[in-house]
């Protein structure tokens, strides 16, 4: 599949399985969360992650979050800069309806990171839903190639982007978010495994984005 058959397969309701850089894994994505949870095999209703690919998204969703304006700040460039997944609190009555199946126990499973190659795809789709690409019990694919094999022929794969190794690749790391840049390690993942443990990739985070809630150099979604 090339990029114009998957934006046409993401407008008409379908999964479909995208690659990112090296050294993520692949995800699957479709407009609507029950899509995501049936291309996966798990139960329709299961919690989904939001993928917030652009600027407009962004600001609607942040008016939703319990967090202080700082930590905000840091949490949206942990998404675009860093590629992390976060668990970000929630304002009850300020979550957007489109929002609501990325709720779980009142914090919004969130990946932001929209790799460049994809964004002919993804911009004015609308509402994303994103998980890892894989069916329940196996690991998540690593390349087009192992995801056809995974998935059922519904779910549609784009082909390869770049010729990066599929070899050593993870899944994100996932992070919880509380105010006054409060993180905590939830799930291991691509980005904390080059270092000893999790505590020592916070600290690294922390220094990054401590003092000022993101680097000079972070870039913006679009």
């Amino acid at each position: 599949m090339d990029v114009r058959a998957a934006a046409d397969a993401l407008r008409a309701g379908s999964a479909v399985v995208f690659p990112n850089p090296y050294p993520l894994t692949s995800v699957v994505a479709a407009t609507s969360p029950e899509v995501v949870n049936t291309a996966k095999g798990r139960p329709a209703g299961q919690a989904v992650a939001l993928w917030l690919v652009d600027d407009e998204r962004w600001s609607e969703f942040a008016g939703a979050l319990d967090l202080d304006d700082a930590t905000c700040g840091l949490a949206r460039d942990l998404l675009v800069h860093e590629r992390l997944t976060l668990l970000l609190p929630l304002t009850a009555d300020r979550v957007p309806d489109w929002a609501l199946p990325a709720d779980r126990d009142g914090h919004a499973l969130v990946f932001g990171a929209c790799w460049d190659p994809l964004r002919p795809i993804l911009t004015g789709i609308g509402p994303l839903h994103v998980s890892s690409a894989n069916r329940t019990g196996h690991p998540p694919a690593a390349s087009p190639a192992e995801a056809r094999a995974m998935f059922p022929p519904e779910v549609h794969v784009l082909d390869a982007i770049d010729g990066s190794p599929v070899i050593g690749r993870a899944a994100t790391t996932t992070l919880r978010v509380s105010r006054n840049h409060g993180l905590k390690h939830i799930r291991p993942g691509a980005q904390d495994r080059p270092h000893r443990e999790p505590d020592a990739y916070l600290a690294r985070l922390h220094t990054i984005y401590g003092a000022t809630g993101a680097p000079t150099n972070a870039p913006r979604l679009k």
